[in-house]
């Protein structure tokens, strides 16, 4: 089976039109982490993460990076109830604007090295993870 317990083939394919085409904020923030730029951490873009899409992920550290445009006010209990799920499977979820980037990103890169630095969660993955990035364990 090549799509792990927590994705299906919709999710990645929803992910991977999301990447296509960032905002920009995403990709200013994108261009600060990708490639192991950040504390060389690696971080994922538009990943599927039970049964959600998430902006930045840094599976070693358990962190979840999202950003919010204007819409996110009209669904603040349906990101407040997605926080808390991911919250509940053991990753740390940080919120930013998509203005705080765009006009403050050594604010918002400052916050992300606050929660990497932070001593790692003490229990283990709830899942198998690959080193591939693939097949059995893919998120």
């Amino acid at each position: 089976m090549r799509e792990g317990r927590f994705m299906v083939k919709e999710p990645r394919q929803f992910a991977r039109n999301l990447r296509k085409v960032p905002t920009s904020a995403e990709d200013v923030l994108w261009q600060a982490l990708r490639g192991r730029r950040f504390q060389g951490l690696k971080f994922r873009r538009q990943v599927p993460l039970l049964k959600y899409t998430v902006d930045f992920l840094c599976l070693e550290r358990k962190l979840v990076v999202e950003l919010d445009g204007k819409q996110h006010g009209w669904f603040a209990e349906y990101d407040a109830r997605r926080t808390e799920e991911i919250n509940g499977h053991g990753f740390e979820l940080l919120r930013f604007t998509n203005h705080d980037v765009l006009n403050d990103l050594e604010f918002v890169l400052l916050k992300i090295a606050e929660a990497v630095t932070s001593p790692e969660p003490s229990y283990p993955h709830p899942w198998p993870l690959s080193h591939t990035g693939e097949g059995k364990g893919d998120l």
